[in-house]
């Protein structure tokens, strides 16, 4: 089993990739580079989770 993604990141992932959909690919590396370029992470745990939530997304969506 995975990890569970709290409330905030999800909220703010589905939010990301709403309105920067393309931005993101199915490459994790990628993802985290991009992140701080379309929003304020002050974590690099945040950032990694948020990129990990955002390339399982992308790869549903493919």
């Amino acid at each position: 089993m995975g990890r569970i993604k709290t409330k905030p990141v999800k909220s703010a992932g589905n939010e990301l990739y709403a309105k920067h959909g393309d931005k993101f690919s199915k490459d994790f590396n990628k993802n985290k580079e991009v992140l701080p370029q379309l929003a304020e992470v002050r974590s690099k745990k945040i950032r990694n989770i948020l990129a990990g939530y955002l390339t399982k997304k992308a790869k549903l969506h493919e």
